[in-house]
């Protein structure tokens, strides 16, 4: 067995240096701080720890406000996040407040534990003038400038409690991902008492640290509402990654290609592969992948995707479909717009507007949608809210707009499974990039087990329209 040994300065490094260089460095602090808590265990470099470190070091400068992190199981998201940054935080600000949660008040105390041993440590006390003061119960120590660390439990009680930076370390064990339940209980935690806890709602930091468990999980819940940065590392690179960070030595770039593994030394391809055969597509994709598809889903398989990165310089015509909220005064559906450019026989996705809208605000996003695109026509189904839309628009002299009637007796599984071989044969092509892309990727493999349908219903509206065969009549028609 290798035995992984305290970093010591080289001969070209000064004592002096090397403290230096630990006080100023959150990956070689990070470092060091393993080899102390496992002196039994060879701690392997990786260049995403690198990338963490420097995200992690934005949030204690207060670039970044908002930091979702999302690892694979075993990749020291715990000890970088939970408990090194947290030494770290202490060390260069003695009265800065902590709360750490996660999901068993074991799993905290544990973490909390391994924080205060090296804030306790030697080689730390030689770094920081930080000191714990007699107080030192396992889940809650104070520092004697009087900041604090508490470590609680999801669903733990706070009350009195304040926080600079809030630290959330798996807070849904992967057994209970499937209980509508159990994850609604976090959620509704984490906004009905854990935000509340922020000494300072426009400076304080919120970190979330976990591996994907289900669409609906804390971060599915969270990303809608704020904006977040968010670090996901599938352990098997489904596309090239090329990201920028700073480091004390300058600007750097965690680069991986296509099917590489996230730390090749430490877990190859091969073992991922192995590990998705014994637990399945379902948990790897999430666990692994960073990726939750329901169970049900997958309708459209991801291997069927394909992907453009540039368009035909003139489409032979441009669609829009709109799927508008169910009524016309519900503020709590999305409505969505998918924009279409037909080449030959292909359909090529140019963009997806999705908003929650009042009636008047969507009238007005039809006609910018239509105008922003120069669409051909505007597709609409001729029901509840789009009936009122058609005919409003049409009173308006708005000549492109179609009314669709879907199939009779065909519900959103029918008409998504209809349009499927579209996407099996390659016909349909997606953007290589837009902000949009992974909600969309995310809600039509998932369909029809996910949170919202509305871009999927969209999207088979417009795939249904445009498999009509007399295209050029209803062109006609629509301007006539």
């Amino acid at each position: 067995m290798k035995i992984s040994a305290p970093p010591t300065p080289s001969p070209v490094i000064s004592p002096h240096d090397y403290a230096a260089l630990l006080r100023n460095d959150l990956f070689a602090f990070i470092h060091r701080a393993f080899c102390d808590l496992n002196p039994q265990t060879l701690f392997r470099q990786a260049a995403y720890i690198e990338l963490l470190a420097s995200r992690l070091e934005d949030c204690r400068s207060g670039r970044i406000r908002r930091l979702i992190v999302n690892l694979p199981p075993r990749s020291l998201k715990s000890h970088c996040c939970s408990i090194a940054f947290i030494s770290w935080l202490l060390g260069h600000n003695a009265a800065i407040q902590i709360i750490a949660a996660s999901y068993g008040q074991d799993l905290a105390d544990k973490l909390a534990r391994d924080t205060r041993t090296l804030v306790e440590a030697d080689w730390y006390r030689a770094l920081f003038p930080t000191r714990l003061s007699a107080r030192k119960a396992v889940n809650d120590f104070t520092t004697t400038a009087g900041g604090t660390r508490m470590a609680t439990s999801v669903g733990g009680v706070l009350t009195g409690r304040g926080a600079d930076v809030i630290v959330i370390d798996d807070p849904l064990k992967p057994d209970q991902a499937l209980s509508d339940v159990g994850r609604k209980a976090v959620n509704e935690w984490y906004e009905n008492t854990l935000l509340s806890r922020l000494n300072n709602k426009r400076t304080g930091c919120i970190i979330i640290v976990m591996q994907r468990l289900h669409q609906d999980d804390l971060v599915g819940h969270v990303l809608p509402q704020d904006d977040w940065t968010v670090l996901s590392f599938p352990s098997i690179a489904e596309e090239l990654e090329c990201i920028p960070f700073s480091t004390p030595y300058g600007l750097r770039r965690f680069f991986r290609q296509p099917g590489e593994a996230l730390h090749p030394e430490r877990e190859s391809v091969a073992e991922y592969e192995a590990m998705r055969r014994r637990i399945g597509l379902y948990n790897f994709s999430s666990q692994y992948q960073q990726r939750p598809i329901p169970i049900s889903g997958n309708l459209v398989k991801r291997e069927w995707l394909r992907f453009y990165d540039e368009q035909p310089r003139q489409f032979a015509r441009i669609v829009q479909s709109w799927d508008t909220a169910a009524k016309t005064s519900e503020l709590n559906d999305y409505s969505v717009c998918t924009t279409w450019g037909v080449d030959r026989d292909n359909f090529y996705l140019i963009d997806v507007f999705r908003r929650r809208l009042n009636y008047p605000e969507l009238k007005r996003a039809i006609i910018s949608q239509a105008n922003i695109f120069d669409a051909n026509q505007i597709v609409i189904e001729d029901k509840s809210s789009g009936t009122q839309l058609i005919q409003d628009l049409n009173n308006d002299r708005v000549r492109k707009v179609i009314e669709y009637k879907p199939p009779p007796g065909a519900d959103k599984v029918m008409r998504l499974h209809a349009c499927s071989d579209r996407f099996e044969n390659g016909r349909v092509l997606l953007p290589r990039s837009a902000p949009w892309l992974d909600e969309y990727i995310l809600e039509l493999i998932g369909f029809p087990g996910t949170k919202h349908d509305d871009q999927v219903d969209s999207t088979t509206q417009a795939l249904d329209y445009l498999r009509e065969p007399d295209l050029l009549a209803i062109f006609v028609k629509a301007y006539s």
